[in-house]
């Protein structure tokens, strides 16, 4: 059996920083995924470098993540000093895969294996474990051909195909899965989907959900301090600002809740300090939104979540909703059931191979407004019923869930296919 020493990981989109600064552009819970998983595996004793892509000269190169030696964030430079979003940043990962490989031969570093996160990563992993003749491993995170059949009704297919770069993603990937030694999908539903869209064998695909720190995610007590800029009793909902979301669907199934619940309010979280393009646009439909209901006095736009309020949001909501159109799985998820909360989440996404509908959460169709909004009314009449399914919640994340439970299943799977 091969014993795996160090690793080198690829996220090369979006901002990645040891301490993520999560809501800005394409900064999500793919980073806090590879972010945790890395250290946790660093905990079982497994050297890790995090490789992405270097845009900002005020950002280090090599950057330490606090509290643990030998695993760094390492930025490479490639085409100009600036931020590309991942549906154009194809142009330059050839010469992201050359600078990586030209930093790994300066510095003399040794890798066992190289792990691709998302298609932009996954060709520049193909590359540099060629070069170095070293096993390729890659998670998709989402599939393009899976976003591109669930967005097909919200515009012409030739104003998706400019937005999202859907046919080079999809070559890409079908690339990438034929050529990696192994990889990985999130929920049972991808796997699924990479059956039915993709065509391919998938007897070196091994299906492993994201984990959860569940020390930093935990049920409230009567020391946990109350979130800041909140009222007494409001639903959560914390996730990028972009179109896959499902605010609007939120927005709409909200409207009718307050009409039933007078004393509840929406809480959104995340978004970036100074939005632009597609995230401006979003938003700008949410606030539309906001004041074509008169919602101004109960919607509360949170806005980026620091760190050391992130979990007083989730413990003291009354449950979490989770109403994206596309969601391979959901780490925020994942957070608020660590914190003993009820989610009420899309039944098209991947969180269903985790919640069982009316046991661990609640699962419902977005779009279906009423059904929405019912399922959050009776939650809200019925707190005892959000109590009991927050804390088998919590069960089962505290039992199948951790990150140093995931980090012991990455091991086993890289050993299968070395």
């Amino acid at each position: 059996m091969t014993q795996i020493r160090r690793i080198a990981m690829l996220s090369t989109h979006g901002y990645f920083d040891p301490v993520p600064q999560l809501g800005q552009t394409d900064t999500g819970g793919q980073v806090v995924y590879v972010l945790e998983l890395s250290k946790a595996l660093r905990r079982l004793g497994i050297k890790v470098d995090i490789y992405t892509r270097w845009f900002d000269p005020n950002r280090k190169q090599i950057d330490p993540v606090p509290g643990f030696d030998d695993l760094n964030v390492i930025r490479i430079p490639a085409g100009e000093w600036k931020f590309i979003p991942k549906e154009q940043i194809y142009p330059v990962l050839p010469e992201l895969a050359q600078n990586m490989i030209k930093f790994i031969q300066q510095n003399n570093l040794d890798y066992d294996l190289f792990h691709g996160h998302y298609v932009d990563a996954g060709i520049v992993t193909l590359d540099v474990a060629k070069f170095f003749d070293k096993p390729a491993f890659f998670t998709a995170h989402s599939l393009g051909a899976w976003k591109k059949e669930r967005m097909a009704d919200e515009a012409p297919p030739e104003v998706l195909e400019r937005k999202y770069n859907f046919s080079i993603r999809i070559r890409e990937e079908l690339r990438i899965f034929r050529s990696v030694r192994a990889h990985t999908v999130t929920s049972e539903v991808q796997l699924q989907k990479l059956k039915e869209l993709y065509h391919i064998p998938t007897d070196n695909v091994e299906v492993i959900p994201p984990g959860v720190d569940i020390y930093r995610f935990h049920p409230a007590d009567e020391n946990t301090p109350k979130p800041k800029n909140v009222p007494e009793k409001y639903i959560f909902c914390l996730s990028r600002i972009d179109t896959n979301k499902g605010h609007r669907e939120l927005l709409l199934a909200f409207d009718l809740v307050r009409k039933a619940i007078d004393d509840v309010y929406l809480v959104i979280g995340g978004g970036s300090p100074k939005p632009v393009g597609r995230e401006k646009e979003v938003l700008d439909m949410i606030h539309q939104i906001i004041r074509d209901k008169n919602l101004q006095d109960r919607v509360i736009m949170y806005g980026y979540v620091p760190d050391d309020q992130l979990p007083l949001l989730y413990q003291h909501s009354q449950f979490f909703v989770l109403p994206s159109k596309f969601e391979p799985f959901g780490m925020t998820s994942q957070e608020a059931m660590a914190c003993g909360k009820t989610v009420v989440a899309s039944k098209f996404g991947g969180v269903r191979q985790v919640i069982k509908h009316g046991q661990t959460g609640i699962l419902v169709d977005p779009s279906n407004t009423k059904e929405f909004a019912d399922a959050m009314v009776n939650l809200l009449r019925n707190p005892q019923l959000a109590k009991e399914i927050g804390m088998r919640a919590r069960k089962l994340i505290e039992e199948h869930y951790s990150w140093d439970a995931m980090a012991r299943r990455h091991l086993q799977f890289y050993q299968k296919y070395m």
